[in-house]
């Protein structure tokens, strides 16, 4: 069974700043429809009005975003892939929490709530909250840090890790 691996390259795609899921829907859409060899669409959330495309050609890029709304032009030149890379590569929620940053529950019982963190456990991968809404106690919760999503960084409290 002999397989093919074809060379492909990354090239940046302007679009409509916000509408960067919409390109990449409908670019993923006609790809498949036309059967252009494009491996990859990328939108990261924190570039806004570029998407990248991975693809063996300039000119299948062309072709997938020719007539497609938001999507602006391609831009001249490859995109390397160690510049994009950094985008791939997610860290662990819990790199990003600390001590009396205020967080949102995004999972389990608490969901949609807002809270302040008390304490964070790294090895363990948890954090203990304190619910801000109106009819909660002040109890500390214990939940795992997929759990919550940062909202804002707290007022400048060191961050004291005890691994107990």
């Amino acid at each position: 069974m002999a397989t093919q691996t074809q060379k492909t390259s990354v090239y940046a795609v302007r679009t409509t700043s916000g509408q960067e899921r919409t390109v990449v829907d409908l670019m993923a859409s006609r790809a498949s429809t036309k059967k252009l060899p494009i491996t990859a669409i990328l939108a990261p959330e924190v570039i806004k009005g570029y998407v990248f495309v991975e693809a063996a050609g300039p000119h299948f890029v062309d072709e997938a975003i020719a007539g497609t709304r938001h999507a602006r032009t391609r831009t001249k030149g490859v995109v390397s892939t160690a510049a994009i890379e950094r985008f791939i590569v997610t860290k662990p929620v819990i790199e990003e929490l600390g001590v009396g940053n205020l967080v949102e529950v995004v999972g389990g019982p608490f969901r949609g709530l807002k809270a302040k963190i008390t304490h964070v456990d790294k090895v363990k991968q948890e954090v203990v909250i304190e619910l801000l809404e109106e009819g909660f106690a002040t109890l500390p919760i214990t939940v795992h840090a997929d759990y919550v999503k940062l909202t804002s960084r707290g007022e400048g409290e060191s961050a004291r890790e005890e691994n107990s």
